[in-house]
This record gives C-alpha cells, structure tokens and sequence, in this order.
C-alpha cells in the first residue's frame, strides 16, 4: 500500500532520520549504510538543516524502529554493530528524482526550484531549473489512489523573486504561516553566482565533516561536535 502522509504522517524526528540516510547514502557512500552514532552526528548537523535539531540515540532509535514497521529503513545486522539504510523510493512509490527534492525539502525546509537545484548538486544533478520543476509538479499531482500529493506550492511572500516549495510527508501544511514564515526571515536576495559559490564550499565542508566522522568511526574515538 503505498504511502499516505495524511493518514500517517512522519513525525519531525521520523522525517529527519530518513532524509539524512537519504542524504549520506548519496553524499558519503562508502560510510553508507550507516551506524546508530554515525546517524546521530547527521541528523544533528549544524549545517544544511532547517531547523537545526539535537536528538539523543533514544529519540533516533525510536523513528527508526518506527520507520521499519513502515518499511521505510532497514536494519543490517554485523559483526560489531547494526546499521541501516533507507528504502525510500520504494517504501514512499517515488523515482530517485523526486527522492531526492523530497529529502532536501525535510532537510532544508521550504525552498525555491532554483535552491533545490543548487543544494541536490551532490545528490544528482538535475539538466536545469525545469527539470527540477517538472518533477515537483508530478509530486505535487500525485493521485489519491498513490497516496495523494507530496509537496505544495506555498503562496509566493512579499518581496520575494520566486515562490517556494514545501513538503507534505509530515501532513498538511499551513502554507499561508509557512510563506510568512519564510518571508520573515529572509534576507535580499543574492546573485546566482554567489550562491553557487556557497553552495560549493557548504557542499566541501559537509563531505570533510562526513570523512572525518568515517575515520573516527573506524578509530573507535568520538568524533568533534558537529
């Protein structure tokens, strides 16, 4: 049966757990798939979260377990200790694609076709802005009879170039709260080659932040705070 997030939607820890083995299986795939410690530092990023979130092992294990009865991650038992991995196109009936665009919305949170292009650089990288868009659409088409739609259009806020995006694998949305919200905070927006530059050195940060806790993983040491 495939997945309706209007009648069991993810909760915020069960959507950031999934996005972020999502994210590693594509970013880090040799430290993929991944152990409970290595997901924590994930999950609890600093960076390329919105909103930033400190989740104990408890909490983690939690969304995990009930992730699994969803068949939406699967646990790999070995010879030290387990690690898991997403089923995500599968388990939500989507192409890797729009996994992709799904991820970094439940990561990021709202943002436009043109930011989404940007930050999937290390995911996949899409021909141009219509391709991301033509994926969005089909989510956001999405039949009753597939689960219903998995993204929405939010009204486009006061000053901005551009509408943005927002995921709906949590349950319906306010989308008139969410594009205030998103209006509030936002800051002039910057030329496209500025962005892609940050973008770059965000995306370089992220993976040494990523090897590094793959080495100390291997040392047996606890890596730096992320």
């Amino acid at each position: 049966m495939p997945f309706d997030p209007h009648t069991t939607p993810l909760s915020a820890e069960e959507a950031r757990v999934l996005a972020t083995l999502l994210e590693k299986s594509r970013t880090v795939p040799d430290s993929y798939p991944l152990t409970l410690n290595s997901l924590a530092s994930g999950c609890n990023q600093k960076t390329s979260r919105d909103p930033v979130m400190q989740l104990g092992e408890g909490q983690i294990q939690e969304a995990l377990d009930n992730l699994r009865r969803r068949s939406l991650v699967t646990e790999i038992g070995g010879a030290r200790t387990s690690r898991w991995e997403h089923n995500f196109p599968r388990g939500v009936g989507v192409p890797d694609q729009s996994a992709v665009l799904l991820g970094l919305l439940m990561l990021r949170g709202p943002q436009t076709a043109g930011e989404l292009r940007i930050n999937s650089e290390r995911w996949h990288r899409f021909a141009d802005i219509s391709s991301v868009e033509a994926f969005l659409d089909e989510l956001q088409s999405r039949s009753q009879e597939k689960g219903g739609p998995l993204v929405i259009l939010l009204p486009r806020a006061p000053g901005a170039r551009e509408p943005r995006w927002a995921h709906l694998l949590c349950g319906p949305v306010d989308a008139q709260a969410l594009s205030a919200a998103s209006a509030a905070g936002a800051a002039p927006a910057p030329d496209t080659a500025l962005t892609e530059r940050v973008a770059a050195l965000e995306a370089q940060v992220a993976q040494l932040r990523d090897t590094l806790a793959h080495v100390c993983e291997q040392l047996g040491v606890e890596p730096p705070c992320a």
